[in-house]
């Protein structure tokens, strides 16, 4: 005789619109990708979904980006673009080396909302930040941990970040293919060490990062 089959686990609720109230106004969520990489650029993505577009089926489909593939976050960059304000920033090695990666992370993050604010004209009135820290900025924020398993504006801003960060990586790999940045993406996997090893950093590592600081 069978045992009878387990209940599934219920799937956890995804990102919703809850911290985007319209009556707070302009409401807007940031998110950061590749602050932990030895190689490559710091992203940071700044999303405003107005009101009349959030019924579009698009947002049932945006998480954390790391929770997605490569492939889907690729579709969902597109189409989020095209029903959101948006803007995206990032902070080269050489400024994450010079003012460290929290910084550079804050700037990327002011990049990225000012990049939104002036496309667009638009003045927020409260930005979300994924985290439990936040960049000085000229606006009302609000941190928010775990943001983007919670908030579609900032999972969406992962997405943003994520890809645009991907591509500049894959685009690197080109160039040099010795460290597999392609797949990697930077990262200390044990390939990238070894090719760091083998043929020394290039001038997209970032130099005060542990091993490239000790070598």
């Amino acid at each position: 005789m069978k045992s009878p089959a387990k209940p599934s686990k219920p799937k956890a609720p995804g990102p919703d619109f809850s911290r985007e109230c319209p009556t707070l106004g302009i409401v807007c969520g940031i998110d950061e990708a590749g602050r932990g990489p030895l190689a490559g650029p710091v992203y940071a993505g700044c999303v405003y979904i107005p009101p009349d577009q959030r019924e579009h089926p698009v947002w049932k489909d945006v998480r954390d980006s790391k929770k997605l593939s490569a492939t889907r976050r690729e579709d969902l960059f597109t189409i989020i673009q095209a029903q959101s304000f948006f803007g995206i920033g990032f902070a080269t090695p050489q400024e994450i080396d010079a003012i460290n990666i929290l910084q550079a992370t804050y700037l990327a993050m002011s990049r990225a909302l000012e990049a939104m604010c002036q496309a667009n004209a638009l003045n927020p009135d409260l930005v979300l930040i994924d985290g439990n820290r936040a960049p000085k900025i000229s606006y009302p924020t609000q941190t928010v941990v775990k943001g983007d398993a919670l908030s579609i504006s900032i999972a969406a801003a992962s997405i943003l970040a994520k890809v645009s960060r991907d591509r500049v990586m894959h685009d690197l790999h080109a160039q040099y293919p010795a460290y597999n940045w392609v797949s990697n993406a930077g990262y200390g996997t044990a390939d990238h060490l070894a090719a760091i090893a083998a043929n020394g950093p290039t001038p997209h590592h970032r130099m005060t990062f542990a091993p490239l600081k000790a070598a």
